[in-house]
C-alpha cells in the first residue's frame, strides 16, 4: 500500500466517470461480446466438429467460445463449414484482440492509473497560473467557490486546499482541482503555486488557523490579494496584521443586514443582491481608464460609481476628490448583472 509522505501534496481533479461506472461498462461489454459469440456458435453448431465424440453439446459450445476468444484453440473442436470459419476469422479474431485491449485497460485503471494520474496532475500543477486558491472548504469556502463559478470563473481555475478528504469531494465534483494538505505549511501552498495565483480565499473554520494560513500565504506571496473569514471581531485586526487584504466577519455582516432591515423592508434585499451574482445588480472594482480621467465619478459610461480609492484612501461619490478621476484611481461601481441585461 502506498503511503503519502507528509510533505507530498498531490493535486487531483475528479474523473468524469466514477470507478464503478468505468469498471461496469467494461464488464458489460465483455459479457455482451461473450453472449453474442456464444449465441452464434450455438445456432450454427452444425458448422462445428468435435473430434472426441462427434457430438457438439451446449457445454462444448461454451468451451469452444471461451477457448476461441481467449486463445487460438486446441483443435479438439474445429469449424468445418465456410460460414463457421468466416465467422471465427472475421468476428471472433477481432473480439479476441478487443478482449486483450479491455484487459489491458482494466489493468491500467486499477494498477497503472494512480502513477499516471500523479504524473498528469504534477504536469497540470506546473502549468497552474492566474488561479484562485481556496484554503478551507467548509460552509463559507464552498459558498465562495459556488459564487466564483457563478461569476464566470472556470472550475479548473480554482484550487481547493483542505486537510479532509470528505470536504474535497464536492469541490472535485464541481470540476475544481483539489489538494489534500495542510494550508498552514509553506510546502502545501508552494505545491499549488501560490506565487502564480491571482487571489487567495481563506476560510479554515477557526480564526487562529485562518490567520496562520494568511501569515503563510503572505510570506510566500507578498503582493497577492488575500481574503479571510474571521468570526471573532477581536481577530479582525490580527487578520489584517497577518497580511489579509480583505477581512470578512459573517457575524457582523449578518448584524448589519438585520439592523438595516429595521429601517426599510428592502434594504437587506438590495445589499444581498449586490453581494450575489444571482441578483439584478452587482458590485465591481476596477482601475479607471484613460478616457475617464478628468471626469467625475458620476460620469461613468455603464456603471454607477459609489467610491474612489486614491493612494489607498477611500472617497465617496459626494466628496470633492470624486469630482475628477485621476490615473491610477480604483473605483467601485454598481453594474447590472447579465440577468438584468438579458431582461432588458
Amino acid at each position: 500500500m502506498a503511503v503519502r509522505r507528509p510533505d507530498e501534496v498531490t493535486l487531483r481533479r475528479r474523473s468524469r466517470l466514477p470507478v464503478w461506472a468505468q469498471l461496469g461498462w467494461r464488464v458489460g461489454l465483455v459479457l455482451g461480446l461473450l453472449g453474442l459469440t456464444l449465441a452464434v456458435h450455438w445456432f450454427e453448431r452444425d458448422g462445428l466438429k468435435d473430434t472426441a465424440d462427434g457430438h457438439v453439446s451446449f457445454v462444448d459450445v461454451i468451451y469452444f467460445t471461451m477457448i476461441s476468444i481467449t486463445t487460438t484453440g486446441y483443435g479438439d473442436i474445429v469449424p468445418v463449414t465456410n460460414e463457421a470459419r468466416m465467422f471465427d476469422a472475421l468476428v471472433v479474431t477481432p473480439i479476441r484482440l478487443f478482449f486483450v485491449l479491455i484487459f489491458i485497460g482494466t489493468a491500467y485503471m486499477f494498477v497503472l492509473r494512480r502513477t499516471w494520474e500523479r504524473w498528469r496532475m504534477e504536469k497540470l500543477r506546473k502549468e497552474l497560473c492566474d488561479h484562485v486558491i481556496v484554503a478551507g472548504f467548509g460552509t463559507s469556502g464552498s459558498e465562495a467557490v459556488d459564487e466564483l463559478i457563478a461569476r464566470g470563473t472556470r472550475p479548473d481555475e480554482i484550487v481547493v486546499v483542505d486537510a479532509t478528504a470528505d470536504s474535497l469531494e464536492r469541490a472535485a465534483s464541481l470540476g475544481c482541482f483539489t489538494a489534500e494538505a495542510d494550508a498552514t505549511r509553506d510546502k502545501s501552498l508552494q505545491a499549488v503555486r501560490i506565487d502564480q495565483a491571482r487571489a487567495v480565499i481563506v476560510s479554515a473554520g477557526r480564526d487562529d488557523t485562518s490567520i496562520l494560513i494568511t501569515l503563510t500565504a503572505r510570506h510566500l506571496a507578498p503582493n497577492i490579494p488575500i481574503s479571510i473569514v474571521v468570526r471573532n471581531e477581536d481577530n479582525e485586526l490580527l487578520a489584517r496584521q497577518a497580511g489579509a487584504t480583505t477581512v470578512i466577519n459573517p457575524v457582523s455582516f449578518a448584524g448589519l443586514l438585520l439592523a438595516g432591515s429595521t429601517e426599510g423592508a428592502h434594504l437587506s434585499d438590495y445589499i444581498a443582491d449586490l453581494a450575489s451574482s444571482s441578483g439584478m445588480v452587482q458590485l465591481a472594482e476596477r482601475v479607471v481608464t484613460d478616457e475617464e480621467c478628468g471626469k467625475p465619478l458620476s460620469a461613468l459610461a455603464r456603471g454607477l460609481g459609489v467610491r474612489v480609492y486614491r493612494d489607498g484612501k477611500p472617497y465617496g461619490f459626494w466628496e470633492p476628490e470624486a469630482g475628477a478621476l485621476q490615473p491610477g484611481d480604483c473605483i467601485v461601481e454598481i453594474l447590472p448583472t447579465a440577468r438584468a441585461e438579458a431582461a432588458d
